[in-house]
């Protein structure tokens, strides 16, 4: 006697506490891009005798790359938390054992030709 595997099935209700932890990492890695980003804009005023002062911007490279890479990762996790949140409400059951695929299941009516 042989038993098949169950293959894995995509309605997982857990998935939904998995893409609620995925968004909460986002909102966290948006702060520490924000954070980042912040420190990598200087703005710098320099005295010049007789005018108004002199201002100057400068952007750190490294701070503002940082900010970015946490951006995409970020919106990389947003992506998966709709996915994992879709897998965890609508996925449908499999086709049963010997049903090819795209068959009518027992609740769906055949197809005719009128």
């Amino acid at each position: 006697m042989t038993t098949i595997a169950p293959e894995p099935a995509l309605h997982r209700p857990k998935r939904a506490l998995v893409a609620a932890g995925e968004v909460a990492l986002a909102v966290l890695l948006g702060l520490a891009a924000a954070w980042c980003w912040n420190r990598g804009v200087l703005r710098l005023s320099y005295p010049v005798p007789d005018h108004p002062p002199l201002r100057a911007t400068r952007y750190l490279g490294n701070w503002i790359g940082t900010s970015i890479a946490l951006g995409t990762a970020a919106g990389a996790l947003l992506i998966d938390a709709v996915r994992q949140t879709v897998l965890a409400v609508r996925a449908r059951a499999s086709a049963p054992a010997g049903v090819p695929a795209g068959a009518p299941g027992p609740e769906e009516p055949a197809e005719t030709d009128v």
